[in-house]
């Protein structure tokens, strides 16, 4: 399996936490939050349709009960591979980590 970028890391765990509410502007402020850093939506939508490429997830057209008349939205969802990515992208992440305690950046800031 290919590495994910941190961006479409945080993108797939939005979906994941977002459920059915996950659509462009959904995901655009989980992310943002995540990061704490503001993104487009055409940044947002150029590393969904990446992502949808990689089949790490599908996407659907669906009206909500509430809009009976006007578009349909973009609804994501992650696919068994998206999935698989963010186990083994936190997986990755768990192992880099190991060993370093947080009380080693404390130090470091104090010289």
């Amino acid at each position: 399996m290919d590495i994910i970028t941190r961006l479409e890391e945080a993108i797939l765990i939005a979906i994941w936490k977002l459920q059915d509410k996950a659509y462009g502007v959904t995901i655009n402020r989980s992310v943002s939050e995540f990061l704490n850093k503001e993104y487009t939506l055409g940044a947002l939508y150029y590393s969904l349709d990446q992502l949808l490429r990689k089949g790490l997830v599908e996407k659907s057209l669906k009206r909500t009960p509430k809009e009976k008349v006007g578009r349909s939205r973009t609804y994501y969802q992650l696919t068994k591979d998206g999935t698989k990515a963010l186990q083994e992208a936190r997986v990755c992440q768990n192992r880099l980590w190991k060993g370093i305690a947080d009380i080693a950046f404390k130090a470091e800031e104090s010289k």
